[in-house]
């Protein structure tokens, strides 16, 4: 690890790493706790897995805690996490009192990391409830909200409000998202690390393997969505496109994805997403162990346009990766992908399959314009979409949290 910010400054700049470590020096020795609700699957697992021992590297005593539950607890924030998405679902008296109870549980087991800590940061409404439950708590707590929640279900967010409105402040990936709260309000979008093995350089060789090993021809174009098989994502909207192009071109689909702890739905998914696929030889459905970052590296570097069809999306850190990799991406006209898909110059922004299919086809005829594409994008990442970006926003947040009420500050 002593190296690792070494390793950045070689891809950002020296100018980026000395802003990190500035901005470190006001910050040094804080004890800060990241509380989430699974360690695998899922961006916000992938972001902590990076950004906490770079906080450790630059001073800060950084630590990652996961809350535990049961399928009752997860049914629950899952359909919380949908209501916030815009679904109207109804939540039973019971599973809300589950919820408060695992809460509980969580607190009395946690308690002492939590409320001695200088900053915590609690991830999504899985943990919002620990805050109403560390009364002696010395510190500074920042929710973190990693959801689309523009046009929430307002009777659940009713609800998760009361929870949140207690934190010192919130983080939203985008200024749609915001909802009213009595507290500061801050701006970061997610990132990505070129330096994880989700998104280093692979040989050639490795990318033979890969082709190999899932039976993809290399002489036919690949069309690839990875993301969890999540109706959000909506994979059979992309099968629907992909038989749409296989009318005029031959071609290959792959949809990726693996299950995350916390996500009760996706077992359900999985199944209509295979069942859609007929057993049509070019549409390869893989579930991977949710920690396979290879081989996802490998099968966005071998396709030739990466999609992320979602109808919802808080972010889409699957767009990043894609674009890092210098492929143009077809996405969902929704949340966060409008962030990162700058419409006809990194890729395509659609509604429908159809219009995915069109996007398709154009950008398989017109190979130029897709390697255009391709080069936007990744450009448009490293200036916008890399981890030292996010952990320099992240620590620029916390300077001002912790010394709100000063005129001056120096380092210690």
């Amino acid at each position: 690890m002593a190296e690792l910010l070494t390793e950045y400054e070689k891809i950002v700049g020296p100018e980026v790493i000395d802003q990190l470590r500035q901005l470190a020096k006001l910050l040094a020795g804080m004890n800060v706790v990241h509380v989430n609700s699974t360690k695998e699957g899922g961006g916000v697992a992938e972001i902590l897995h990076r950004i906490i021992p770079l906080k450790n590297e630059l001073g800060l005593t950084a630590r990652w805690e996961v809350i535990t539950g049961d399928r009752d607890f997860y049914q629950c924030t899952k359909l919380m996490h949908n209501a916030l998405q815009g679904n109207r679902v109804n939540i039973s008296g019971a599973m809300l009192k589950n919820y408060e109870k695992t809460a509980q549980e969580n607190a009395e087991r946690l308690r002492e990391v939590l409320e001695g800590a200088d900053m915590v940061f609690i991830h999504d409404p899985q943990p919002a409830a620990l805050i109403r439950l560390c009364n002696a708590r010395r510190g500074k707590w920042i929710w973190r909200c990693h959801i689309d929640v523009s046009h929430p279900y307002r009777g659940v967010w009713k609800y998760l409000r009361e929870h949140i409105k207690g934190y010192d402040a919130s983080i939203w990936s985008l200024s749609e998202y915001v909802q009213p709260l009595p507290h500061p309000l801050y701006l970061i979008a997610p990132s990505i690390d070129p330096l994880s093995s989700k998104n280093i350089k692979l040989s050639d060789e490795d990318l033979a393997k890969t082709r190999t090993k899932y039976g993809l021809d290399p002489s036919r174009p690949i069309i690839t969505q990875v993301s969890r098989f999540d109706r959000f994502k909506d994979p059979i909207g992309v099968i629907h496109s992909y038989r749409l192009v296989k009318e005029f071109l031959p071609l290959q689909l792959v949809l990726a994805g693996g299950g995350a702890t916390d996500d009760p739905e996706g077992e359900e998914v999985l199944a209509q997403v295979r069942s859609g696929a007929e057993g049509d030889p070019d549409i390869h459905v893989l579930l991977l162990p949710p920690d396979d970052h290879l081989t996802i590296n490998a099968l966005q570097r071998i396709s030739d346009i990466v999609l992320q069809k979602s109808t919802r999306e808080g972010f889409g850190l699957t767009v990043t990766e894609a674009m890092w990799k210098g492929k143009p991406v077809i996405g969902g006209d929704t949340g966060g992908i409008r962030l990162q898909v700058i419409n006809h110059h990194t890729g395509f922004l659609v509604n429908t399959p159809e219009g995915a299919a069109l996007r398709i086809r154009y950008l398989l005829k017109r190979r130029d314009k897709l390697l255009e594409m391709g080069s936007k994008a990744r450009q448009f990442v490293l200036e916008n979409f890399l981890i030292t970006r996010h952990l320099r926003e992240y620590l620029t947040l916390m300077v001002a949290v912790m010394f709100e009420h000063e005129d001056r500050i120096e380092p210690q």
